[in-house]
């Protein structure tokens, strides 16, 4: 498990280009609420932390992670932003749901950074268990909301 021994939000944070003056979204899933409440307020934390003004984080709920990339999509054409980062959180079953639900995620995802030419950060737990997910969502594993933020600041920042 390529997460086994490491904590998600360590990084050097002078290695993290400032985000002041940029404005991104958070787009957020309600399914498995518990889970991406905790990703969003590790991503926002994170951005504030670097220099994003509260006003300049626009948060939007969308009903489950298929809807992340629509969400993220509508955002970038009725707003002006520097980037986009979706949450969600899918936890394998006994189907293979699973499977269709975040192969058309992380696609849906990625097609829209690319249509846009715009960070469209993939944050969303693909866990086989409620407790991996707990554990990368601020427990013994950190945050993957707060590494998304470092990422679509330094994406930002390359995109000049």
């Amino acid at each position: 498990m390529a997460t086994a021994s490491h904590n998600l939000s360590t990084y050097d944070p002078t290695s993290v280009p400032s985000g002041a003056g940029r404005r991104f979204a958070l787009v957020v899933s309600e399914w498995n609420l518990e889970i991406t409440d905790a990703l969003r307020t590790g991503a926002k934390e994170t951005l504030m932390k670097h220099g994003v003004a509260p006003e300049d984080i626009l948060e939007t709920w969308v009903p489950g992670s298929f809807e992340l990339a629509l969400g993220a999509q509508i955002l970038l054409e009725t707003e002006t932003l520097d980037g986009v980062i979706c949450l969600g959180s899918v936890v394998r079953g006994e189907t293979p749901h699973f499977d269709f639900v975040c192969q058309g995620t992380a696609q849906g995802i990625m097609s829209v950074g690319l249509k846009f030419g715009r960070p469209v950060i993939f944050g969303v737990l693909t866990d086989n268990t409620m407790e991996q997910a707990r554990d990368r969502s601020g427990g013994k594993h950190g945050n993957k909301g707060v590494d998304c933020a470092v990422a679509v600041l330094k994406m930002a920042a390359l995109k000049g």
